[in-house]
């Protein structure tokens, strides 16, 4: 009966550290958050860096991260943009404050400002930015198509969303599949990334595939009626 116990202990304390995480991965809090944001800030910066490189960014650019979490794009997209204005929201208390102690100085000078919010109601006024950065966070959306449609309305007619992430649905056997199950994440392939964009009302979509990394990035574009 001890032995039995003893296991019983074991896998309580086990699922107890799964089920932590997990949350952590949806919306981090407390300490164990501000571990995991560090930790995604170092192992994202890879994916970021290569994603990013798939859409341009002016130096007078405003810009937006959703789903910001520990911060690292932003500084990213900060640097790109020295007389820019770059914007940063997420739904996590925890993460909004790191983001905020990552970006400390250019909080300061008033050219990054990162908030607590929602991407599906995104507190900008219509046609407000030129870019709109997500990494690592779509999967969790509450209504994908009517989220990406909440940000196309506050880019500027040609402005671009691009959604960054290192795991999508390659095969249908892809190795991910069961990690982002137990998250309840919304699991893609590359042309439902493209559906998705499509339905929202972007054109100029582009989808690019990192195979062997399992990394994903999706740009599309809001249409420019004013263009002859």
């Amino acid at each position: 009966m001890a032995l039995v116990a003893r296991q019983l202990i074991t896998w309580a304390v086990a699922l107890t550290a799964v089920a932590t995480v997990l949350r952590q991965c949806r919306k981090p809090w407390g300490w164990p958050g501000r571990m995991f944001l560090s930790i995604m800030n170092r192992s994202h910066a890879g994916v970021t860096e290569w994603g990013l490189s798939h859409v341009r960014v002016e130096t007078h650019f405003t810009m937006l991260d959703v789903g910001c979490g520990g911060g690292r794009t932003i500084s990213r997209l900060s640097a790109a943009a020295p007389a820019g204005q770059v914007y940063g929201v997420d739904y996590s208390a925890a993460s909004v404050a790191a983001a905020r102690r990552t970006n400390a100085a250019a909080v300061e000078s008033g050219r990054v400002a990162i908030e607590q919010g929602t991407v599906s109601r995104l507190a900008f006024p219509d046609a407000a930015l030129d870019l709109v950065t997500a990494v690592e966070t779509h999967y969790y959306w509450p209504d994908l198509v009517a989220d990406l449609r909440e940000i196309l309305r506050v880019l500027k007619p040609g402005g671009r969303l691009v959604i960054i992430a290192e795991a999508y649905k390659r095969t249908r056997f892809s190795p991910e599949i069961v990690p982002m199950a137990l998250l309840r994440a919304r699991y893609l392939t590359a042309a439902e990334h493209r559906d998705a964009l499509a339905a929202a009302g972007c054109d100029e979509i582009a989808i690019h595939e990192e195979r062997s990394k399992g990394w994903i990035c999706a740009v599309g574009r809001k249409p420019d009626t004013g263009r002859s």
